[in-house]
């Protein structure tokens, strides 16, 4: 294919440890240090209260980062076409689901059913902001985050627009926890534009190249302390902007291809 040109506008960047993209821009260029003790989850002000309080792990985390990402870019929430990536959705309320299902299925509860659904984060975030621009879910195991940019970025560049690319992951628990693994909390949000001259942010091209890469050694002690989610592989991707690196990247997509990241 031919390279795929884009600008990262803005960031946006949420784990316990690194609760927002300016602790973990220091962090992972080693000039800042985790919080201690950790952030609780977050709570996203786009929500209403009560839906606040009802909304899963992944809900939350994923309208935190996207909320902070558009509102960096200066964009409208309302008129951006989005990417919701996820490994896993959100384990929790699968894991309860299961469990309920197997044992009293008649006290299964319509709202964590709706919240079991992959593009819940997605269609809270449309139905929040008003949006009515497309909005895909999708999940590629362990490449989810780079199948989500390689989503984005075609996108963006054939539709000549901005794009909201919002990725996460929460933590295995239950019996699902014993065949899928993921810990912790994470998830980070992009809002990528057409390499033009009206956009801002570093620039970034994206070939799909054959063969499946060795995963890319983390360089910070931050991002490897966070490794264990299943939205790991973003890691790599946002050391390279908060170092400002100028090398190739490439991500794994699959056994039989690789997603190269030039800047």
């Amino acid at each position: 294919m031919s390279a795929l040109a884009f600008r990262v506008e803005s960031v946006a960047f949420w784990a316990p440890s690194l609760p927002g993209w300016p602790i973990a821009r220091a962090a992972f260029r080693g000039e800042g240090a985790p919080v201690d003790p950790p952030a609780r989850r977050p709570a996203p002000e786009i929500l209403a209260p009560a839906e606040r309080r009802r909304a899963p792990d992944s809900v939350a985390l994923a309208l935190e980062v996207a909320s902070a990402a558009v509102r960096e870019s200066g964009r409208d929430p309302a008129s951006l076409p989005s990417i919701f990536t996820s490994a896993h959705g959100d384990l929790a309320v699968n894991d309860y689901m299961c469990t309920t299902l197997a044992n009293q299925p008649t006290l299964l509860s319509p709202t964590r059913f709706h919240n079991s659904v992959h593009n819940a984060a997605a269609g809270y975030w449309t139905i929040a902001t008003g949006c009515r621009a497309a909005s895909s879910a999708l999940s590629a195991f362990d490449a989810s985050f780079a199948a989500g940019l390689l989503e984005a970025a075609t996108q963006c560049v054939a539709d000549d627009r901005a794009v909201l690319l919002v990725a996460f992951d929460v933590q295995a628990t239950g019996a699902l926890a014993s065949v899928t693994a993921s810990e912790g909390l994470l998830a980070t949000a992009l809002v990528i534009a057409p390499a033009g001259a009206s956009s801002r942010g570093p620039l970034f091209e994206a070939t799909l190249v054959p063969g499946s890469s060795a995963a890319v050694a983390l360089r910070s002690e931050a991002a490897r302390a966070l490794a264990g989610n299943g939205m790991a592989d973003a890691l790599p991707f946002l050391e390279a902007l908060a170092l400002g690196a100028t090398g190739p990247i490439e991500l794994p997509l699959s056994p039989m291809l690789s997603l190269r990241l030039d800047s």
